[in-house]
């Protein structure tokens, strides 16, 4: 590890000023409404160590979301700079196109087929998790049509699904807001009630309500016909909705439902993998197998753009022995400097035991301390797996309903936890937590306090 630094200086006003100028001249922000982003001023991060990010203005920050789901190992670790200054002093650069590759892409594909669950064993290299859906789409629809079967192409997915910004992407996720601009989703593309007992499951245990949420995929599937479907796609958590966790019950009978029609599962593992729930992926926590991965953001820790779709044997034997040329790829498809940068963060990862301490340690004390905040009057439910959980906020703690303006109370709780020196996300008036996962202890005891007062003062604003 990196030697403490010194807390960074803030910047002048007047520079902190022309910086935020510059940015609502020339800056698109992704998921902002631009035009109020640039009269209020971006937030300018200007450091990060371990869990903490400081702003411009010298604001130090518990980062209780890693950045984006991402930043598993924490920020400031200098070796991940130093794996990628070698590796662009030896060669910067070479593509996988006309038959080559480099040293570090062959050792990153032959260690995540050693990570990955089951057969898992091929990775196709993209820059992130929206690139490595679009991939998925395009090969499983090849999948079956080599095999005699081009109408077996739909894919089912669930409303309110996140697999990424791309048109496919897009489409295969279930996010009205998204469908709603550039025209999606493009055909053949589907989509079921997601699970999240808080809101549907009525009077049935989570348990229960797990395999009636789960037999909508076999309703859908019947419906459009087991010769049409292709491929069913999930997040073994649906993150960006407000982190719904699934009951136990839920991917084991997805996975039975989709062996009994010959459909591909396509486990989206974007947030999931790479140590988030405390084992390396989220099937293993779940329980089941998938014949297809998505990854990205932890396989780096987001210090670098990585990402890869990964497939089991049956359907990458189909595509190497059936499938002719692969007409797909990218100039920065297996990238030497993100292959040696993944590497170096997998093997902090395993010689590390971090996905260890996650699982045995820091995940059930944080269990514990999420249990307590969630007997907060604000919070209707504290959900919670591994190292991600969301506190639904509701006007009546006694009944499971949302606030009628939603998104509202959220977005004031997330802005006061941001005062007191926290990051937490919110979606709708879900408060959602992604830490690092080399948090500490004293660390989630610091969150804990400091959402526990962002609950009260967002309690009393209310009148409650």
């Amino acid at each position: 590890m990196e030697p403490h630094r010194t807390e960074p200086h803030p910047f002048e006003p007047a520079e902190l000023r022309e910086l935020q100028r510059l940015d609502a001249a020339h800056h698109l922000h992704p998921f902002n409404d631009n035009a109020a982003l640039a009269k209020k001023g971006t937030r300018v991060l200007t450091r990060g160590e371990g869990c903490y990010v400081w702003d411009a203005e010298g604001n130090k920050l518990l980062d209780a979301f890693a950045g984006l789901w991402c930043v598993n190992i924490g920020y400031g670790r200098p070796e991940l700079g130093a794996a990628a200054a070698r590796q662009m002093t030896q060669l910067a650069y070479y593509n996988s196109f006309f038959q080559c590759t480099t040293e570090p892409t062959i050792h990153l594909a032959a260690k995540l087929a050693e990570l990955a669950p089951g057969d898992i064993n091929h990775a196709f290299f993209v820059n992130s998790g929206s690139e490595a859906n679009d991939t998925i789409l395009r090969m499983v629809r090849h999948f079956w049509a080599v095999q005699d079967q081009p109408r077996k192409n739909i894919f089912i997915g669930r409303h309110n699904g996140y697999h990424g910004t791309t048109v496919a992407g897009a489409s295969l996720g279930g996010m009205k807001g998204m469908h709603g601009q550039g025209g999606l989703p493009i055909p053949d593309i589907h989509h079921i009630e997601p699970p999240f007992w808080f809101a549907d499951g009525g009077d049935l245990s989570e348990d229960e309500y797990g395999l009636v949420a789960a037999r909508r995929l076999e309703d859908r599937i019947l419906e459009l016909g087991p010769e049409r479907v292709a491929a069913f796609i999930g997040e073994p958590v649906m993150g960006a909705i407000g982190v719904y966790i699934p009951p136990m019950t839920y991917w084991p009978e997805i996975e039975r439902i989709c062996r009994k029609y010959d459909v591909l599962l396509v486990a989206d593992e974007v947030i999931c993998g790479f140590g988030r729930t405390g084992e390396w992926f989220g099937s293993q926590y779940f329980g089941f197998q998938p014949d297809i991965m998505p990854v990205a953001k932890g396989i780096t820790s987001g210090y670098i753009p990585l990402g890869a779709a990964m497939f089991n044997d049956r359907v990458a034997g189909v595509l190497k022995d059936s499938g002719g040329e692969l007409a797909h790829g990218a100039t920065y498809s297996g990238h030497p400097v993100c292959a040696a940068v993944a590497l170096e963060n997998l093997r902090i990862l395993q010689e590390e035991r971090i996905v260890e301490h996650v699982r045995d340690d820091v995940a059930p004390y944080l269990a514990g301390r999420w249990a307590e905040l969630g007997e907060h009057r604000l919070v209707g439910q504290a959900r919670i797996a591994g190292l991600m959980g969301a506190l639904e906020l509701v006007p009546d703690k006694g009944r499971r309903a949302f606030f009628e303006e939603r998104g509202k109370v959220g977005g004031l709780c997330r802005d006061i936890a941001l005062r007191h020196g926290l990051i937490l996300r919110a979606t709708w008036d879900s408060m959602l937590l992604s830490p690092p996962l080399v948090i500490t202890r004293a660390q989630v005891d610091e969150l804990f306090d400091k959402a526990w007062k962002a609950l009260d003062e967002t309690a009393a604003q209310l009148g409650k």
